[in-house]
């Protein structure tokens, strides 16, 4: 897998950070998460969230998702930092970032210098999120952060919580794409979320490094950590959240070449659950992973 090369910043200091992959210890993870199982938040009022919003080409609907999860942290309350994922933007999304950041202490930017994938920018803000729950949601304006208090109150019961869109606000051919898509992950996969690849998702911190991603740059990325919730056996909770209208830009989730990427992810990704099989029924000498 590529070696991935972002840049980190906030309003007050620069880091790089060259590393694409992270060790996985699920078993530790899940430990720890057990231990804090008493330490959940009853209310927004109680959360420290790092909110993490992947951006591609999103100049025009940036600003506005922004500013309305800033009101909402603050109205709520909440702990909280915004992470966005410039993932090689090449409109004015980076600008809008530097822009907002002298007036948002808690803003912080990673910026990929070249296009990577929807996957790959949710996984560089969540790793560099600091508080101990992590949501993220699309910055296109078809979630509303304040939207994340419907997950948050189901967080005394779960470690992770995915929201299920109740109406898509999307055409006939990209929820047909959708449809079409979960019942392959459904079969290959064995993980049955109402909504797939819905884009509200929140799960303690430390549970990150037994769901994150190995193989995923783009679409894949949530059937791949519902995979790894299955196999850790971490359960998951749902409920439905709003989705709205686009108001501006294209989305890119119908793109052949993200269509073949997540093909391909997905080959890997399968391959390497046949090869855990094997070792599960006692042939660990015939099982290798993919490189």
């Amino acid at each position: 897998m590529p070696v991935a090369k972002i840049n980190l910043s906030t309003s007050s200091d620069t880091v790089r950070d060259d590393s694409e992959t992270n060790p996985v210890h699920a078993g530790a993870a899940l430990a720890r998460s057990q231990r804090e199982g008493g330490n959940r938040p009853a209310s927004t009022t109680a959360l420290s969230l790092s909110l993490v919003l992947p951006c591609y080409n999103e100049e025009a609907n940036l600003e506005q998702t922004i500013r309305s999860a800033q009101l909402w942290l603050s109205e709520a309350s909440i702990d909280g930092e915004i992470i966005v994922t410039d993932d090689g933007s090449v409109d004015g999304s980076l600008a809008v970032l530097r822009d907002l950041q002298p007036e948002m202490p808690n803003l912080r930017v990673v910026h990929h210098e070249r296009n990577l994938g929807y996957g790959s920018a949710v996984r560089s803000g969540c790793d560099q999120a600091t508080k101990k729950w992590i949501a993220f949601m699309d910055s296109d304006g078809q979630f509303q952060a304040r939207d994340i208090a419907r997950l948050v109150a189901l967080t005394a019961r779960a470690d992770y919580v995915t929201g299920f869109r109740e109406r898509r606000a999307d055409s006939f051919q990209r929820r047909l794409y959708s449809q079409l898509y979960s019942m392959l992950i459904r079969t290959l996969l064995g993980v049955h979320p109402i909504d797939l690849n819905c884009g509200m998702k929140l799960f303690r911190r430390s549970i990150w490094s037994t769901i994150r991603p190995v193989f995923a740059t783009g679409a894949l990325i949530n059937g791949e950590m519902f995979f790894a919730l299955k196999n850790a056996g971490i359960p998951w909770e749902e409920t439905p959240v709003p989705h709205y209208p686009r108001r501006a830009g294209t989305p890119t989730g119908a793109n052949l070449r993200v269509i073949l990427r997540t093909f391909k992810e997905l080959w890997l990704l399968n391959r390497s659950r046949k090869a855990l099989d094997l070792q599960d029924e006692g042939e660990p000498e015939n099982a290798t992973l993919p490189n």
